[in-house]
């Protein structure tokens, strides 16, 4: 990058930012956009990260989010791109919706709604909200934070059929646009769609892909951006990557907070008159008189800055948080334009880790870490602010929104005390959090209350519902098995993938196990029963000396409620305790039943509440209940699970992934009830989610027999038992996400893009063979019995079973990618993708 820059207070000729990494990797930028356009490394510099597919990393000079950069600069950048797309559209642009992505783009996609001029704006988001129902979501393939969900506090936002701008900072492969379209195009199908990022930095491979998707949607798919080209690694990159990571990142670490850091001076605060009902971002919507709103205020709130700031302001860094970008930079370009500081820099925190190298040709000079301080959904963890240490500046004015005014923010070792060694002073403007109205219903003209907290039903107990005891579990559903529900595993895998449908809205036709399948299951249990009581007698007895001793036992229907039975029957068997058990609903992407919360705290204790569940995969059960619980103070968010192959909890039986016969069948392992089901005109206000119980099956019922065979095995096991717990209790269990991190390598190795058609272990396996489309199975090479009801089931499908060096699980099912019944052969079996 070419010109001058500021280091350390002192104006110094500057190198390309991404010189450092180039040189010592070979990374090159090919320009590919028009003579006019800016050049790619005057928008980017270079950096690296720990990230087992890509080691380099794009740094935006004009996002204002790792570079302090002008505002003028930022809000321009976005804003011309908003005046482009306007005349790209012509008339059709006063139809139009922008929707940005969260964390990088929020800003930046506000910008470009401010150019487009009369568009409301909304942007994805990571922190669910009480009562707002999102109106879609959508996952990031590399990333280990919460889904992306849209809340638009009016879900007649999305709605329409006028053009949809979406807004990233950058267009590599296009994945996350790409599905979000998908799945936003079934719900309400539009003509013209505008892609709008800072940089298209996309393959030859990928620009044919949108092309194609285009055609397959019978839409315009448009793409403007600042500056084009491609990143040229050489080969072999990823590995030097990784090893120059290694070695830099030992000094990087010493960024990192010190728990005994000594407490700073507290940071001054600013009041600001934010105007009344005007929101801090686009998480809810940003109407235009919202927009007019703001642009009246800002001139007076740049005054009240200014005040603060003194006669002699200095050099002026405004710092957002996160998702909070479009606050802070208008609050910053106002700042800037009243002429009150000698200069004005903005940037954000963020969540994204990034390697610092004190170097003039690398991106990311410095890196402060701080704890979160909003309460994340996914829970505690580090955030980062990039290139502020050393950078001179007079007064940082930290802006955060009221969410995120909390007593870690002003901690030691949180943002305002890591930000105080490196100004002259530090300032705190807090913004309100809007809070969208929930207490009425927005999708039509009649406004209607909330009604009251509704009376709920107590429990269903076999023999009525299921085929366990009534005393070995209640189930807080309510019984659908007279409700057709459902449908062929095509027909329902093309819905869900094409975003019509979610998989709890229907069920799929239960599996009849064939006599060579059934034979398979009882040579697995008998071979396995005494390994699975040893896990059973594990995990409960890790319960009662660190969570309860008379703990409540909820186990998630289905796959948990086998593992809550038998934790019931260890108990009462080694210490006569008759624990309590229960049996709820719980479902990606919509959170776990708020009404069979009610019942349970409204009948116990929350504190003594511990969720069971079958096993993990690669965790996204375990993140959705952490989630949920965020509206339900006192129930802990820790599951507990019979085995943990991904690594993703404390509490467990083992952590290898062997063969659990309770997952080699349906219902009829599962006391005879169904998959949970969630749907809008069977599940109302007042109800429990809904499931269905299969009478009719009976004949084939080993539900009591499988609980009664580990059962047995129980006394055997307990001298064992006694000596792991001992182990397990003194050592260190933290997750380590393992399992999640092999599912992004695998979903971008076998091209899916789509983490959620990546199903890891062997009990989720066998769920993608008997319930979806499979594509292939992948198996550890060498893996022996545990596998062989998998062998039979692919067998029986027409599914390849690939053998697999350096598996972190025994085996992993792939889910056909963008299927469709023509995706499969004439009898239904997935075919290899060409």
């Amino acid at each position: 990058m070419n010109g001058s820059n500021t280091e350390r207070g002192k104006t110094i000729d500057a190198v390309w930012s991404g010189t450092w990494v180039a040189d010592r990797l070979g990374v090159r930028l090919e320009e590919a956009g028009d003579p006019g356009s800016p050049r790619l490394d005057e928008l980017l510099g270079l950096a690296l990260r720990r990230n087992p597919k890509r080691a380099h990393l794009l740094v935006s000079q004009v996002l204002g989010k790792h570079v302090p950069q002008s505002p003028e600069a930022v809000y321009a950048a976005g804003r011309g791109l908003g005046e482009r797309v306007r005349a790209l559209l012509g008339d059709d642009a006063a139809s139009a919706v922008v929707l940005g992505y969260a964390e990088t783009a929020t800003g930046l996609g506000h910008c470009v709604a401010d150019g487009l001029g009369a568009a409301p704006y909304l942007h994805s988001t990571r922190r669910p909200v009480p009562g707002v129902e999102p109106a879609g979501g959508f996952e990031e393939a590399h990333s280990h934070a919460t889904s992306h969900l849209l809340l638009p506090e009016d879900p007649k936002l999305l709605a329409g059929s006028g053009p949809l701008v979406l807004v990233d900072d950058e267009f590599s492969t296009g994945n996350t646009v790409l599905n979000t379209i998908r799945d936003l195009h079934a719900r309400h199908p539009r003509g013209h769609y505008v892609v709008v990022a800072l940089v298209d930095m996309r393959s030859p491979a990928d620009r044919d892909r949108l092309t194609a998707f285009a055609a397959e949607l019978g839409a315009r798919v448009d793409l403007v951006a600042l500056a084009s080209g491609t990143v040229h690694l050489p080969e072999g990159v990823l590995a030097k990557g990784q090893a120059l990571v290694e070695e830099y990142e030992e000094q990087d670490a010493g960024a990192a907070p010190s728990a005994s850091a000594p407490a700073a001076a507290p940071a001054r605060r600013v009041e600001l008159d934010w105007p009344d009902g005007v929101p801090d971002g686009g998480r809810h919507g940003f109407t235009p008189e919202h927009r007019a709103r703001l642009e009246a205020a800002l001139p007076a709130l740049a005054r009240q800055l200014a005040d603060a700031l003194g006669a002699e302001a200095g050099r002026v860094l405004v710092l957002g948080n996160e998702e909070l970008m479009y606050a802070p930079l208008r609050l910053a370009r106002a700042l800037e334009e009243s002429g009150a500081a000698a200069e004005v820099r903005f940037s954000t925190t963020t969540r994204s880790p990034v390697l610092a190298v004190d170097d003039p040709g690398y991106a990311i000079r410095t890196r402060l870490v701080f704890p979160a301080h909003d309460a994340p959904a996914d829970g505690p963890g580090d955030r980062y602010a990039y290139n502020i240490a050393g950078a001179g500046f007079d007064t940082v004015v930290a802006v955060v929104d009221s969410h995120g005014d909390t007593g870690a923010l002003h901690a030691p070792g949180g943002l305002l005390a890591r930000l105080a060694p490196h100004a002259g002073r530090v300032l705190l403007a807090v913004v309100p959090s809007y809070a969208p109205d929930v207490s009425c219903d927005v999708s039509s003209d009649r406004r209607e209350p909330i009604m009251p907290e509704p009376i709920l039903p107590e429990p269903l107990r076999g023999p009525a519902f299921s085929s366990y005891a009534a005393e070995d579990c209640g189930w807080l559903l309510q019984d659908l098995s007279d409700v057709a529900l459902e449908a062929p595993t095509e027909e329902r895998e093309e819905a869900i993938q094409a975003g019509g449908a979610h998989y709890a809205e229907s069920l799929p036709v239960e599996y009849q196990p064939s006599p060579q399948y059934q034979e398979l299951y009882r040579s697995a249990l008998a071979a396995s029963a005494a390994r699975i009581a040893r896990a059973v007698g594990t995990v409960t007895e890790t319960v009662l000396a660190e969570r309860s001793p008379s703990p409540v036992l909820v186990s998630l229907a289905r796959a948990g409620t086998p593992v809550g039975v038998l934790m019931r029957r260890w108990a009462r068997a080694r210490h006569g305790l008759d624990l309590p058990h229960y049996a709820v609903s719980i479902v990606r992407g919509r959170g776990i039943d708020p009404n069979a919360l009610r019942w349970l705290a409204a009948h116990h204790d929350p504190a003594d509440v511990v969720f069971v569940d079958g096993w993990t995969g690669k965790g996204a059960i375990t993140r959705e209940l952490a989630a949920a619980l965020r509206e339900f103070p006192g129930f802990d968010p820790e599951i507990v699970v019979l085995a943990d192959p991904g690594s993703c909890v404390r509490t467990y039986g083992t952590r290898e992934d062997f063969l659990i016969p309770s997952a080699c069948l349906n219902s009829t392992v599962s006391g005879l009830i169904s998959r949970t089901v969630l749907r809008s005109d069977l599940v109302g206000p007042a109800d429990f989610h809904g499931a269905k119980f299969y009478r009719e099956l009976a004949a084939a019922d080993v539900s009591t027999g499988f609980i009664d065979t580990v059962a047995a095995r129980f006394d055997e096991v307990a001298e064992t038992v006694d000596a792991e717990v001992k182990e397990l209790l003194a050592a260190d269990r933290s997750p380590t996400w393992e399992g999640w991190a092999a599912v992004e390598r695998i979903s971008e190795e076998y091209g899916i893009h789509d983490v959620n058609l990546v199903k890891p272990g062997v009990g989720e396996t066998t769920r993608v063979l008997l319930r979806r489309v499979p594509w292939k199975i992948l198996a550890q090479r060498g893996a022996g019995a545990d596998l062989d009801h998998v062998r039979l089931l692919a067998e029986q499908r027409g599914v390849p079973v690939e053998e697999v060096d350096g598996l972190p699980y025994t085996c992993v099912g792939l889910i056909h990618p963008r299927f469709t019944r023509g995706a499969t052969g004439a009898d239904g079996k997935a075919v290899a993708s060409k």
